[in-house]
């Protein structure tokens, strides 16, 4: 394969399908990719999103890895504000046990939700996002400085440690902790594409050896849909734009169906954010598909694509991966 693929999976909620079973369908899909060779399988962290399942991803790392075999599995991420530091180690550090070698653990800055919930997961407006990651990177690598409190305290299971730690971003600033961190980062190109070059060049620039990694390593999720032909993939992706401009003018409502993302009307100012969003995607056939991604990868010297497929019927997304990584072998 000329550059690795991997999936992002945000469990997307469609009409008449409920959040729970896009949760299991998630499921069935892993259990694919598995079995077509893709490098890992990642999922996102969002709350209070209609269109979204995926709030809990360290639930669905640890069932999704005890029913595959090879793939990596792992966060896309664990978003740093929602949670304590000594909780997101002693967590990974356990799936780290139970899987060895199997789990990612990626890391966000955002809370990856609107303010209000944001406050209800924290309970505090504006945590120090920089300061909770330095305080769980001190965890894992046991480097707290002399005399300070947590220094007693030894993360369980105290005998393994998180076999990959990610830092993920869509700004310079998340590619600049990952280079200072000499750690892998993946750019959040499946919702916006506009840093994606600065920021995967910043970080190759600047990148730190470190002991879990001696080079740059940097991969790029790409919003994909490869139908069986170009116009299937359009059709596709139709109800991604509906969803998006609802996402991000703060409705919140299911992922409509085909039909009636066709009829929708955008309204004026809409079509900037659709040009934003879907600046990352690629759509279309399978030989379109190809030449996209190897496009993104060569441009934006990625080391691997994560492919992020917001489509609701789970056929149409097995599809989607089986034409997408046969097109790249």
């Amino acid at each position: 394969m000329s550059v690795p693929l991997s999936v992002l999976d945000l469990s997307p909620v469609g009409a008449g399908v409920t959040p729970s079973q896009a949760i299991r369908e998630s499921v069935e899909l892993a259990k694919l990719a598995d079995r077509l060779g893709y490098t890992r399988y990642w999922f996102a962290e969002h709350h209070n999103m209609a269109s979204i399942a995926t709030s809990s991803p360290e639930v669905l790392i640890a069932h999704v890895a005890a029913v595959t075999s090879r793939i990596r599995v792992g966060a896309g991420g664990i978003m740093v504000p929602n949670h304590t530091p000594l909780r997101i180690v002693e967590i990974f550090r356990t799936l780290e046990a139970l899987y060895p070698g199997r789990i990612d653990l990626g890391l966000g800055r955002a809370p990856g939700t609107d303010p209000l919930t944001a406050t209800a997961l924290r309970r505090s407006d504006n945590p120090d996002v920089n300061h909770l990651l330095a305080e769980m990177f001190a965890f894992e690598r046991g480097n707290f400085p002399d005399k300070h409190p947590y220094l007693k305290i030894t993360p369980m299971p105290s005998d393994v440690q998180i076999s990959s730690i990610w830092m993920l971003g869509s700004t310079l600033a998340g590619a600049s902790i990952a280079a200072e961190l000499g750690v892998p980062y993946a750019y959040a190109g499946h919702f916006t594409m506009t840093h994606a070059h600065a920021a995967i060049s910043h970080y190759r620039k600047n990148f730190q050896p470190s002991a879990q990694l001696a080079k740059p390593y940097a991969m790029l999720a790409v919003t994909t849909i490869c139908g069986a032909t170009d116009e299937e993939a359009e059709r596709l992706a139709a109800p991604i734009r509906v969803a998006i401009v609802n996402s991000r003018t703060g409705k919140r409502a299911p992922i409509p169906t085909i039909e009636e993302a066709l009829r929708h009307e955008f309204k004026t100012g809409e079509q900037a954010i659709l040009d934003d969003f879907f600046a990352g995607a690629v759509i279309g056939g399978p030989a379109k598909v190809a030449e996209g991604l190897r496009t993104f990868a060569r441009e934006h010297d990625a080391s691997e694509l994560m492919l992020s497929t917001l489509v609701t019927d789970l056929d149409a997304r097995k599809a989607s991966l089986e034409r997408s990584i046969a097109t790249m072998r």
